[in-house]
């Protein structure tokens, strides 16, 4: 139903957002599943996040837990994301398609707030930033450009479609941030319900107008995402004259401006955020989608050619519809209450005149970019992370060599950790800012690389199965000094291997972000990058600083 923007990383602060409080739990097993998130609200800190309904409810969860690979494939909710291993990738589909925006868990969903992230009703595409806020791009071509009120008419097919706005609410483009957005008429007090919304008026594969047919071509529509029918109800509705969905989709913004890493020119993409992940997991994103439209999308809609026009077959429209659902969409997390509806409701005091925010929950900056095209300026993403690849960790340790036999030594070792499921191949251990979040994973491999070679023998004898013994809090950021030397210093070398990667170093984005003349002067998508590198890079040389020789807890 509500399909909202990201802010620009400059918004002010002072309005009201939300987010997910619980997280999944610690470690990465293969097969765990999420805890689903409750959403509450308040006002505080800057704004951000966003809120849609594109989806299917009753989808069931699949995949595996352990897989971190591109948005398009593989998106674990960022609670999951955080606490996991990433691995690109071990299977198909992931537990949770999307990090779901808003995820109701009962009759009353409620809202929570927290760090910037994007409006709770219609505004910009995510990260398009001041003046990106147009309508539905001109290759699909829905909606009647002469509406002078877009919100009116919204509203109004809101009240037809049976859902239900709080007047202590209201969806204006005045005293917002970015768009359109949700503004607090009255003060609303913890427990007032915000709005319903009758699942009819969900936009879904099962609403839409051709659902009978996706669903007897359900069989044939199956994919590695698991989001071609939703594509094709969008494809569908956008062109179809009749389509119930044409006042909302008249807040829509422009798809040609979308802001995503996807969208940039591929030498600007590997330029800006080389080393940080994102080119490369882009790349994936973009031959997963090359592959689905060509080999499944496109045939389907030219065997329907009545139910699909010629200027809604584009691969380029495909591009940018994908994007619009990794930042939107509702996964199979999203649940209705009894009454078949979705409740939302504050449970938290929100002031009057205050903008009312959803937020993606705990991403790192890279995550934000890579699915939604926008980041936090440093040092606003208290979940922001920095990977450190698992075959960065085993050259150096090869690094560390001195004969053959030590070599193939360490190769041994490595392949004794990939047996145990600890590492792979195109996996990466996730550090935070105050902890390492695949602690059993890292401190397993340090263990395993720098021990010695009698006890690596008596342990690879026993299967791993004499080596149960975890130390607690051993790879917490304030006890990181505590590990034995040779351990700090294996895990040195691999950060400064991982510093190598990127394009420049951290003084010279620190002389960026401090000179604002020079920063003001950066593209958006110079500073966004800019934001993403800086933040990586404040996290690895802190490991630095944490494992020199000397080096002391952090009071």
């Amino acid at each position: 139903m509500f399909s909202v923007g990201t802010i620009p990383a400059s918004a002010n602060t002072g309005r009201s957002a939300a987010w997910t409080p619980k997280q999944a739990p610690r470690g990465s097993g293969a097969g765990a599943g999420p805890e689903t998130p409750e959403v509450a609200a308040r006002s505080t800190g800057p704004p951000g996040g966003a809120l849609s309904d594109h989806g299917d409810p009753n989808e069931a969860p699949t995949g595996e837990w352990r897989v971190r690979g591109p948005a398009f494939s593989f998106a674990p909710h960022p609670s999951s994301t955080r606490r996991a291993m990433r691995l690109r990738p071990l299977r198909s589909l992931p537990r949770v398609p999307r990090p779901s925006p808003l995820v109701p868990t009962s009759t009353q969903s409620s809202f929570c707030a927290r760090a910037s992230r994007s409006p709770a009703v219609p505004s910009g595409l995510s990260g398009a930033g001041p003046g990106h806020c147009a309508h539905l791009s001109q290759v699909a071509g829905p909606v009647d450009r002469g509406d002078p009120d877009p919100v009116a008419g919204f509203l109004n097919w809101c009240r037809l479609v049976g859902l239900e706005l709080s007047p202590k609410v209201a969806v204006s483009r005045q005293g917002t941030v970015a768009g359109y957005g949700m503004v607090a008429r009255e003060s609303v007090q913890a427990g007032e319900l915000l709005f319903v919304v009758p699942r009819a008026a969900l936009l879904s594969q099962h609403t839409c107008s051709i659902g009978s047919l996706l669903e007897r071509e359900r069989g044939a529509l199956q994919s590695q995402s698991g989001w071609v029918p939703l594509l094709l109800a969008l494809l569908h509705e956008l062109q179809a004259p009749a389509s119930r969905w044409r006042p909302y989709f008249a807040l829509w913004p422009e798809l040609g401006r979308l802001e995503h890493p996807m969208f940039w020119p591929e030498e600007e993409r590997r330029c800006l955020l080389q080393g940080t992940g994102v080119p490369e997991a882009v790349e994936k994103d973009l031959a997963n989608i090359r592959s689905e439209y060509h080999s499944i999308v496109l045939p389907f809609m030219e065997a329907h050619p009545d139910l699909f026009s010629l200027r809604v077959r584009s691969l380029e429209l495909y591009h940018q519809l994908v994007a619009l659902v990794m930042a939107y969409r509702h996964g199979p997390s999203f649940s209705l209450s009894p009454q078949n509806c979705l409740r939302m409701v504050a449970t938290q005091p929100i002031p009057k005149g205050h903008e009312i925010f959803n937020t993606y929950g705990q991403m790192a900056n890279w995550q934000l970019i890579h699915m939604y095209g926008f980041v936090e300026p440093y040092p606003d993403n208290t979940d922001d992370t920095a990977d450190i690849q698992m075959v960065t960790v085993r050259e150096a340790a090869l690094q560390g060599t001195k004969t053959e036999a030590e070599r193939l030594l360490a190769y041994e070792r490595w392949d004794f950790l990939c047996k145990l499921e600890m590492v792979g191949e195109e996996g990466a251990f996730v550090i935070g800012r105050e902890e390492v979040l695949t602690e059993e994973e890292l401190i397993t491999t340090l263990k395993v690389l720098c021990m010695p070679a009698e006890e690596f023998r008596e342990l690879k004898d026993q299967d791993g199965g004499g080596d149960n013994k975890r130390e607690e809090g051993s790879l917490t950021i304030t006890n990181i000094p505590k590990l034995k030397a040779s351990w700090r210093q294996l895990l040195r070398n691999s950060v400064l291997l991982t510093l190598q990667t990127y394009a420049t170093d951290l003084k010279t984005d620190q002389d960026l972000l401090s000179n604002k003349e020079v920063y003001a002067q950066l593209s958006w998508r110079e500073q966004q990058a800019l934001q993403v590198r800086y933040g990586q890079k404040m996290i690895l040389h802190q490991l630095l600083e944490l494992t020199q020789v000397g080096s002391f807890p952090v009071p």
